[in-house]
């Protein structure tokens, strides 16, 4: 089955756009990973307000009540409360616009999939705005390498650490934990094997489960110092993990080892394969082509850029058949670029349009930007964003968007089918675009069309 730019930029990119040709063969969809990416994101060892600053602006406005000090006190507090909602807002902005503003959005796809893949979710209001920054350090700088690498980045960021409550894990054995009388928590642990690596349907065991959470005792943080390994909390001894055992010593390089040795499983090279096969293909991707990521990503220790090539120079990912239904965050970035916004409008959009064309919407559609339920992110099933609710807001959102911001430039109807679909459109889509009453509800009908719901 021969290429097929269409489905190349609908498929694994974020859509049409008359800014944008379709990419012309798998090395132009794979280039991006070697392009710096648009729209600044700070990480989270730059971004501000730090952890550390919030707390101890909340500390001193807890402490000011009822004394002299307390009205600036909290008008300090309330100032670095919305710095970070600034910063919150800010990354939202810059996340659509990367997929606005690429040449095909393929980075950008995959720094949603494994973004979601290592869920993290803030604890608290006071945090959120750092997951995106942890997206950026831990995620987005290592779609295009090993996974080895990306998986000791994450395991070992503070935003992790801190949503699974790695911090408060201490061997009940380690000098800390006999003295503050604390013991294990398994949460990183369990969801290293269960979602990260080798996936719930693996051989593994609860013993596999605690020897790890044993071994990864020592892993923490503190905002004034980041993340270490404090031998101190580790639990004494070896431990054995799917029949490898990791040395008498305590030591972060113990547990890198073991991070490597998952990475490199056979059982995490097919959980991956398959989940990333559905993720561009649907739920039921061709197990031919997740042989040959599979075979691909053992081939090369989990380098991922074979592992991608791999999916696009498989005959499967160029049929045409029904893609993955589009999450809200895809659905809004690819309706904005069917629509010819331009990338550097949505990082400018004030604070109106960030809350009417992304916060809201995204929300009532059925992904609120980064809280999803748990651990597992967002729903394998793309059909689980089809409520009526997540319809209505996708409707509304197609109805009244293009004509908010582009007024009287709205597109003909009659030729924004064809730049937002291409050969994808059916004649009933056709028909609906060219029938409309205005131009605007012409073009709120094919966004809101089924055609345009699937990647």
């Amino acid at each position: 089955m021969p290429f097929d730019p269409i489905l190349a930029a609908v498929r694994f990119g974020t859509g049409l756009s008359p800014r944008f040709a379709p990419p012309l063969g798998p090395d132009a969809v794979l280039a991006e990973l070697d392009a710096p990416p648009r729209y600044a994101i700070a990480t989270f060892a730059d971004a501000t307000p730090t952890l550390r600053q919030i707390a101890q602006a909340s500390k001193a406005n807890r402490e000011a009540r009822g004394t002299p000090q307390a009205d600036a006190r909290a008008a300090e507090f309330k100032e670095i409360r919305m710095a970070a909602n600034g910063v919150y807002d800010q990354a939202l902005r810059a996340t659509v616009a990367r997929h606005v503003g690429a040449n095909v959005g393929f980075s950008a796809r995959l720094t949603d999939f494994w973004a979601d893949h290592f869920t993290v979710l803030a604890r608290n209001n006071a945090a959120r705005h750092m997951v995106t920054p942890y997206v950026e350090e831990a995620i987005n700088a290592h779609i295009g390498g090993a996974f080895r690498d990306m998986l000791r980045a994450v395991i070992t960021h503070p935003m992790m650490l801190l949503y699974l409550q790695q911090i408060q894990s201490m061997g009940p054995n380690s000098t800390q934990g006999k003295r503050l009388k604390r013991g294990i928590n398994e949460n990183l642990a369990r969801e290293l094997l269960e979602l990260h690596t080798v996936g719930v349907s693996a051989r593994y065991s609860q013993t596999d489960v605690r020897e790890l959470a044993e071994l990864l005792t020592g892993l923490t943080y503190q905002s004034q110092r980041g993340f270490f390994y404090d031998a101190r909390f580790a639990e004494p001894g070896a431990e054995t993990v799917l029949g490898v055992t990791y040395g008498e010593a305590d030591s972060l390089d113990n547990v890198m080892a073991a991070i490597d040795d998952l990475a490199r499983h056979p059982d995490t090279a097919r959980h991956l394969c398959t989940k990333l096969a559905s993720y561009f293909m649907g739920e039921t991707p061709d197990p031919a082509m997740i042989a040959q990521m599979t075979e691909a990503y053992l081939h090369t220790d989990g380098w991922l850029p074979a592992v991608y090539g791999a999916m696009l120079d498989h005959e499967a990912a160029w049929t045409r058949r029904l893609g993955q239904i589009k999450s809200p965050l895809l659905f809004v970035g690819s309706g904005l670029r069917a629509l010819g916004v331009e990338g550097d409008a949505v990082a400018r959009f004030d604070g109106r349009q960030t809350r009417r064309i992304l916060v809201r919407a995204m929300r009532v559609m059925g992904q609120p930007w980064q809280k999803p339920g748990g651990p597992d992110g967002w729903p394998d099933d793309g059909a689980a964003w089809i409520t009526p609710q997540g319809m209505a807001g996708r409707i509304n959102w197609a109805m009244s968007v293009p004509w908010m911001l582009l007024k009287r430039d709205v597109p003909d109807p009659r030729i924004f089918v064809q730049t937002a679909l291409g050969p994808l459109a059916g004649r009933d889509v056709i028909f609906a675009a060219a029938a409309a009453e205005s131009k605007s509800e012409g073009v709120g009908v094919v966004l809101a069309s089924p055609a345009f719901q699937r990647s």
